[in-house]
């Protein structure tokens, strides 16, 4: 099983005491994750090769929206589904400054990737925050993610290949199409991606529609391929 597969590693984050601590529980762990709450994550086992929404089990891997109307990037893989307690463990990162959280989390997706057969791509680059946002929150959670991820996958980062053009309201609330409207426009690559294979890196993806908008640009810009990586998906 996928689970089992990436159970599989090197030993955690030490304490002062020699052994590693559960971010999510405080036990013994193993990469900062103790046994049972590794095993209580919602692994993405059967997910939509490109939106990463969640499936039954069932011979499809692609979902009915996804086959209807195909997103502008060519595939998106997210560890987790965004359930107890990968969302708690996401909330201390993102909202609360646990950076070894993300950290831990960033390795386990770094195994999703190998697990499902990833192409490896030419360029990382993380979704912008807007700077007003940037300066409010400390740091871009997806640029943390990417940090970590980038050497473990041996792919470049371009942090500065993607900018946030203009603030945009929470998408908290919006559906699909106020999300794309909301967007529209908010992205700009200044750099060109001729020919290259992209990873664009996110904590969450909800709707997909801040990916989509992000690899409509990349696209402008030249870029061949857009894939999307995430932690979770809703």
């Amino acid at each position: 099983m996928l689970l089992d597969a990436l159970f599989r590693g090197k030993p955690g984050t030490l304490s002062r005491a020699g052994f590693a601590i559960c971010v999510a529980c405080g036990a013994e762990g193993r990469e900062g994750l103790c046994k049972g709450c590794f095993r209580d994550l919602p692994w993405n086992d059967h997910a939509c090769t490109r939106c990463a929404a969640p499936l039954p089990l069932l011979p499809s891997r692609v979902c009915g929206d996804c086959a209807r109307r195909p997103p502008p990037f060519e595939a998106a893989y997210a560890a987790f589904r965004y359930a107890w307690p990968a969302d708690r463990l996401l909330q201390q990162f993102k909202f609360h400054d646990h950076l070894a959280t993300g950290r831990i989390l960033s390795l386990a997706l770094s195994r999703y990737l190998a697990l499902r057969d990833a192409p490896a791509p030419d360029l990382m680059v993380p979704v912008p925050l807007h700077r007003a946002r940037l300066a409010a929150r400390g740091f871009n959670q997806a640029g943390e993610i990417a940090r970590s991820l980038a050497p473990l996958l041996h792919t470049p980062l371009r942090r500065r290949a993607l900018r946030r053009t203009r603030p945009t309201p929470s998408q908290r609330g919006l559906d699909r199409r106020a999300r794309g409207s909301n967007l529209r426009g908010a992205f700009a690559c200044p750099d060109a991606l001729t020919g290259l294979h992209v990873a664009v890196v996110d904590d969450v993806i909800t709707t997909g529609s801040t990916a989509a908008e992000i690899a409509r640009t990349l696209h402008r810009a030249g870029a061949a391929r857009v894939d999307v990586y995430a932690l979770a998906r809703a």
